[in-house]
C-alpha cells in the first residue's frame, strides 16, 4: 500500500551548512546506525530507545535555559515554556510505546545506561554550544520522522498489526475511543516534526545572534 501523499511531505532535511551542523548530523547518524542494527524492524522497541533519549534535550534545555534567565534578569522569550514541552510530550510517547513493546528487563537495562549517558553528553554540550545541541535534535527528530513513517508502512502493508490504541494515548491526544495503532503512529509523528522544526529554528536564531 502506498503512504499518502502527507506521509511524504513531511519528511524533510536540513542541509548541513558549517562544521558544528556536520558534528551534529554524524553524531545522529552514528547513534541511527546502532538503532538499526540492534532493533531492525522492531520498531516499537526503537520508539521506547528513541523516546528515552528525545525526552532529556527538552527537560535540560528548558532547565538551562531557565538558570540563564535568572543570571542575566532578562525574559526567555517563551523559550522554557517550549522545550518542558517537548520534554513532556515526548515524556508521553515513552509512555505509551511501553504499553505496545513491553521492553524486556534487558532493554529496560539499555534504556536506564542510553539515558544515562546521554544526559550527561548533551547536558555538557548544551553548556558550551546550545546552538550544536538544539541541531543535533533537529537532525534526531528528522530520523524520527522517518522512523515512524516505515512503521507506518510497515502497518499500512499488514507487517504489524494494527492494534488498539493504548488507553493512555487516547486520552492524551484526545483520539477517538476506537482508535488504533496507525492513528497514533500519524500523531506521534506529527509531533516530531514540530519538534525537528522548533529546535532547527532554535539554532537558526543562536547562529544568527552577535557573539557576545
Amino acid at each position: 500500500m502506498k503512504l499518502s501523499d502527507s506521509s511524504e511531505k513531511i519528511i524533510t532535511h536540513r542541509p548541513r551548512q558549517c562544521l558544528s551542523d556536520s558534528i551534529a548530523y554524524g553524531i545522529i547518524k552514528i547513534l541511527r546506525f546502532f538503532a538499526d542494527a540492534f532493533f531492525a524492524k522492531r520498531y516499537g522497541h526503537r520508539a521506547v530507545v528513541l523516546e528515552t533519549v528525545a525526552g532529556v534535550p527538552g527537560m535540560v534545555g528548558g532547565m538551562l535555559q531557565h538558570l540563564k534567565s535568572l543570571r542575566r534578569c532578562k525574559d526567555d522569550e517563551g523559550w522554557i515554556k517550549t522545550l518542558l514541552d517537548e520534554a513532556e510530550n515526548e515524556r508521553m510517547h515513552l509512555m505509551t510505546f511501553i504499553e505496545i513493546a513491553q521492553p524486556s528487563r534487558f532493554e529496560r537495562c539499555i534504556i536506564i545506561f542510553t539515558q544515562v549517558c546521554f544526559f550527561s553528553a548533551y547536558f555538557i554540550l548544551y553548556i558550551f554550544s546550545p546552538k550544536t545541541a538544539h541541531r543535533i535534535v533537529g537532525y534526531l527528530e528528522e530520523e524520527a520522522v522517518v522512523s515512524y513513517t516505515q512503521y507506518l508502512k510497515e502497518v499500512d502493508e499488514g507487517k504489524i498489526e494494527n492494534i488498539q490504541a493504548p488507553e493512555i494515548a487516547i486520552k492524551y491526544w484526545e483520539l477517538p475511543k476506537d482508535a488504533r495503532l496507525r492513528e497514533l503512529i500519524i500523531v506521534v509523528r506529527d509531533d516530531e516534526a514540530t519538534h525537528r522544526d522548533v529546535n532547527h529554528a532554535f539554532a537558526n536564531q543562536l547562529a544568527s545572534k552577535p557573539k557576545t
